[in-house]
């Protein structure tokens, strides 16, 4: 692998639930999983249907040491923790990071309460991996390895969300899923997570001609995204959290929309991976 750049690779592009079939055949099917390569040091971001490839290829590469941090625990980013191999592997060690339950629940007790029966078929105990458990609360600056700088802000969810900063090599990619935005207002708490990113991955599961049916929903639009971007002077924007019934054709047609009104935009897919060459290794 190499290590002089920050790798961006998408295991996991869609919401809500997995999906497969030809008209998703393109864009993929699997839930919200993002790998990040800060050099020698691997970061993964939500535990999807799509972290079960991503363990298959962590295995493959030799990666044996890395960090998992949740955006929160709902089912469409969780689903993948149960089949995502290295947990199995005594060989493996594992930080798993979350915040959005910060004062009401822990980490080990997140991942206890999903993996245990009748939810699945074995308790949490038959992992062989070393597993750290990491709390934090939103607001909070993380430093999970020498050099990656990891600055986390509440999103607005049903049940709590946090969003993500990456900085490490002079460049910074931000993960902001899942999240509503109000008619007519940029959040404050995302501007701050974005500015100046080279790449924002956000939340664009609807248009904004279908937000008023599905407002309380907790998810944005493209257009938002947009907006937020432009104000925020970032130059890449990653159409994420792609609808369920969304189909390779119809993200076509809001890729090209949204390219239209932002050159860095493009629509997400699955095994898609940016490369962003490093700048300076200078820490915050």
């Amino acid at each position: 692998m190499d290590d002089d750049g920050f790798l961006v690779r998408f295991w996991g592009v869609r919401g809500s639930i997995s999906v497969s079939g030809p008209e998703f055949s393109r864009y993929g099917g699997n839930t919200n999983c993002i790998e990040m390569r800060c050099g020698k040091d691997t970061l993964l971001f939500d535990a999807g249907s799509g972290l079960r490839p991503a363990g298959w290829a962590l295995r493959a590469s030799g990666v044996t040491d890395f960090d998992l941090f949740f955006t929160h625990c709902h089912y469409d980013h969780i689903i993948g923790l149960p089949a995502f191999k290295p947990i199995f592997d005594r060989s493996v060690k594992v930080r798993l990071w979350s915040g959005h339950l910060a004062g009401r629940m822990t980490t080990r007790q997140m991942v206890d309460e999903f993996m245990r029966p009748p939810w699945f078929p074995v308790r949490l105990d038959v992992c062989k991996a070393g597993l750290d458990y990491r709390d934090f609360v939103s607001g909070d600056v993380l430093r999970p390895r020498e050099g990656v700088v990891v600055r986390t802000g509440s999103l607005t969810h049903p049940g709590g969300c946090v969003g993500y900063r990456v900085e490490w090599g002079g460049r910074v990619v931000a993960v902001i899923t899942d999240t509503e935005h109000e008619p007519g207002k940029l959040d404050p708490a995302v501007l701050g997570l974005i500015e100046d990113a080279d790449l924002v991955i956000y939340d664009c599961t609807y248009t904004e001609e279908e937000m008023e049916r599905y407002r309380g929903n907790g998810h944005s639009t493209w257009q938002q995204g947009v907006k937020l971007c432009e104000a925020a002077g970032a130059r890449g924007l990653a159409l994420f959290h792609h609808d369920p019934s969304r189909t390779d054709e119809q993200l076509d047609e809001m890729e090209k929309l949204a390219k239209d009104r932002f050159a860095g935009a493009f629509a997400a897919r699955d095994g898609q991976t940016l490369k962003f060459p490093v700048k300076s290794h200078k820490k915050r």
